[in-house]
């Protein structure tokens, strides 16, 4: 029997780690290539590139999946943004998006994830969600006035985000998500930039209009489902009407 619990675990940590690495490097590349490769003008790359070298991504790496999605690359622009809809376990809408060089394969991946017949069609939940500008952040003063702050960037709301909530906020630190107009993500990610604090995410997304009521058992099965969506490797982005 020996140790092998122990190289099976550690086997495990180190697929988790590759896929987080992975998944940190398409952001990247998904990153540039939709707002090009200057981090100054480009908050999503920014943030994704903060991310990328917490996870010790080394710089030629970094590098390498900013030009590619910039466009310099052999195969710049291979990936497709593709947006699904669809409903994890006890009817919570879910829309995930995929960063893919293979539709069929994606498309095929996903459909086995909801089951048949429980993938929407084109329009079938998004008008459960809105669909702002989301900016997250955090400064080293936990008592910073969150509220001033939103003000002062241009966000139209906030709320606060905890360590545990969010892993990407430090212990101790003031942590938020500022909600923004669609076209207001660079602005007001930028200002935080200029006035302390660390920009964790810069992107357009989905945020639940309502949310369904779950027990605690429910909730466990819905998170295991999104789990499920959140390992497969194509998939960049799961948005679900959960808490």
């Amino acid at each position: 029997m020996g140790r092998q619990w122990l190289h099976a675990k550690r086997a495990i940590v180190n697929l988790r780690k590759g896929q987080v690495v992975q998944k940190l490097v398409k952001e990247i590349t998904v990153a540039a290539k939709l707002g090009g490769g200057d981090l100054d003008a480009n908050a999503r790359l920014f943030a994704a590139v903060e991310k990328a070298k917490k996870a010790s991504v080394t710089r030629d790496v970094i590098l390498r999946a900013t030009v590619k999605g910039a466009g310099g690359g052999t195969d710049g622009a291979a990936l497709e943004h593709v947006v699904y809809e669809g409903y994890a376990p006890h009817k919570v809408p879910v829309i995930v998006e995929v960063m893919t060089d293979n539709h069929n394969r994606s498309s095929s991946d996903l459909r086995v994830l909801f089951k048949k017949g429980v993938m929407g069609g084109a329009g079938s939940n998004k008008f459960l969600f809105d669909h702002p500008g989301i900016v997250e952040a955090h400064h080293p003063d936990p008592g910073s006035d969150v509220e001033a702050a939103a003000i002062e960037a241009g966000a139209d709301e906030f709320e606060i985000v905890t360590h545990a909530q969010n892993d990407d906020i430090p212990e101790g630190h003031a942590g938020a998500r500022f909600l923004t107009g669609r076209t207001a993500v660079h602005a007001v990610a930028t200002w935080l930039k200029q006035n302390g604090w660390s920009v964790t995410t810069a992107e357009l997304g989905y945020v639940a209009k309502t949310f369904p009521e779950l027990d605690d058992a429910q909730r466990a099965e819905v998170g295991e489902f999104l789990q499920a969506l959140e390992d497969n490797d194509d998939v960049q982005r799961v948005w679900a009407a959960v808490k």
